[in-house]
Protein backbone atom coordinates (compact mmCIF):
# COMPACT_ATOMS: atom_id res chain seq x y z
CA UNK A 1 0.00 0.00 0.00
CA UNK A 2 1.62 3.39 -1.23
CA UNK A 3 0.76 6.44 0.56
CA UNK A 4 1.53 9.77 -1.16
CA UNK A 5 0.64 13.36 1.64
CA UNK A 6 0.62 16.42 -0.17
CA UNK A 7 -0.74 20.31 0.95
CA UNK A 8 -2.21 23.19 -1.49
CA UNK A 9 -1.61 26.46 0.72
CA UNK A 10 0.09 25.03 3.08
CA UNK A 11 3.17 23.25 4.15
CA UNK A 12 2.56 19.77 5.61
CA UNK A 13 4.63 19.59 8.62
CA UNK A 14 6.37 16.51 10.44
CA UNK A 15 3.45 16.81 13.29
CA UNK A 16 1.01 16.82 11.06
CA UNK A 17 2.80 13.68 8.48
CA UNK A 18 3.36 11.84 12.09
CA UNK A 19 -0.35 12.25 12.85
CA UNK A 20 -1.40 11.15 9.24
CA UNK A 21 0.61 8.03 9.13
CA UNK A 22 -0.79 6.95 12.66
CA UNK A 23 -4.03 7.49 11.73
CA UNK A 24 -3.46 5.74 8.08
CA UNK A 25 -1.69 3.03 10.11
CA UNK A 26 -5.52 2.14 10.96
CA UNK A 27 -5.97 0.57 7.61
CA UNK A 28 -3.44 -2.20 7.82
CA UNK A 29 -5.80 -4.88 8.60
CA UNK A 30 -6.86 -3.35 4.64
CA UNK A 31 -3.90 -3.66 3.03
CA UNK A 32 -4.36 -6.41 0.54
CA UNK A 33 -7.08 -4.53 -0.64
CA UNK A 34 -5.47 -0.69 -0.99
CA UNK A 35 -2.98 -0.27 -4.38
CA UNK A 36 -2.30 3.64 -3.38
CA UNK A 37 -3.81 6.35 -0.86
CA UNK A 38 -3.38 10.14 -1.98
CA UNK A 39 -4.01 12.57 1.10
CA UNK A 40 -4.53 16.00 -0.12
CA UNK A 41 -4.81 18.98 2.62
CA UNK A 42 -5.92 22.37 1.25
CA UNK A 43 -5.79 25.67 3.54
CA UNK A 44 -9.00 27.62 2.83
CA UNK A 45 -10.45 30.91 4.19
CA UNK A 46 -12.40 29.59 6.74
CA UNK A 47 -10.40 26.11 7.92
CA UNK A 48 -8.90 23.22 6.01
CA UNK A 49 -10.07 20.78 3.26
CA UNK A 50 -8.95 17.05 3.57
CA UNK A 51 -9.55 14.84 0.44
CA UNK A 52 -8.66 11.45 0.19
CA UNK A 53 -8.29 9.07 -2.48
CA UNK A 54 -8.39 5.55 -2.35
CA UNK A 55 -7.60 2.99 -5.11
CA UNK A 56 -8.41 -0.92 -4.08
CA UNK A 57 -6.85 -3.64 -5.97
CA UNK A 58 -10.39 -4.62 -7.45
CA UNK A 59 -10.23 -1.33 -9.51
CA UNK A 60 -12.74 0.67 -7.97
CA UNK A 61 -11.73 4.12 -7.00
CA UNK A 62 -13.17 5.94 -3.59
CA UNK A 63 -13.12 9.60 -2.92
CA UNK A 64 -13.61 11.19 0.52
CA UNK A 65 -13.57 14.73 1.34
CA UNK A 66 -14.01 16.72 4.81
CA UNK A 67 -13.84 19.96 5.42
CA UNK A 68 -13.41 21.65 8.96
CA UNK A 69 -12.07 24.51 10.82
CA UNK A 70 -9.26 22.84 12.18
CA UNK A 71 -6.82 20.24 10.77
CA UNK A 72 -6.67 17.53 13.05
CA UNK A 73 -10.58 17.10 13.69
CA UNK A 74 -10.70 17.54 10.03
CA UNK A 75 -8.30 14.26 9.78
CA UNK A 76 -10.03 12.47 12.16
CA UNK A 77 -13.45 12.91 10.35
CA UNK A 78 -12.01 11.87 6.94
CA UNK A 79 -10.28 8.52 8.98
CA UNK A 80 -13.77 7.68 9.47
CA UNK A 81 -15.16 8.12 6.64
CA UNK A 82 -12.53 5.89 5.21
CA UNK A 83 -13.08 2.96 7.91
CA UNK A 84 -16.93 3.26 6.91
CA UNK A 85 -15.86 3.12 2.82
CA UNK A 86 -13.28 0.29 2.94
CA UNK A 87 -15.30 -1.88 4.99
CA UNK A 88 -18.62 -1.23 2.76
CA UNK A 89 -16.15 -2.25 -0.44
CA UNK A 90 -14.73 -5.34 1.58
CA UNK A 91 -18.54 -6.40 2.16
CA UNK A 92 -19.94 -5.94 -1.63
CA UNK A 93 -16.57 -8.31 -2.84
CA UNK A 94 -17.82 -10.93 -0.06
CA UNK A 95 -21.57 -10.75 -1.02
CA UNK A 96 -20.38 -10.62 -4.76
CA UNK A 97 -19.32 -14.16 -4.89
CA UNK A 98 -21.47 -16.53 -3.19
CA UNK A 99 -20.12 -20.44 -2.65
CA UNK A 100 -22.88 -22.30 -4.27
CA UNK A 101 -24.99 -20.81 -7.15
CA UNK A 102 -28.78 -22.00 -6.86
CA UNK A 103 -29.27 -22.83 -10.09
CA UNK A 104 -26.78 -25.67 -10.26
CA UNK A 105 -27.61 -27.53 -7.25
CA UNK A 106 -31.01 -27.98 -9.00
CA UNK A 107 -29.80 -29.05 -12.30
CA UNK A 108 -27.50 -31.64 -9.68
CA UNK A 109 -30.80 -32.99 -8.01
CA UNK A 110 -32.37 -33.94 -11.16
Amino acid sequence: MNIALKGVHYEISDRTKEFLNEKLSRLDPFKDLIVTVDVTVTKQKAGFQVDSNVHFRFGSIAHLTEEHLELYPAIENLMHKLDAKISKEKEKIKNHHPHVHPAKEEVEQS
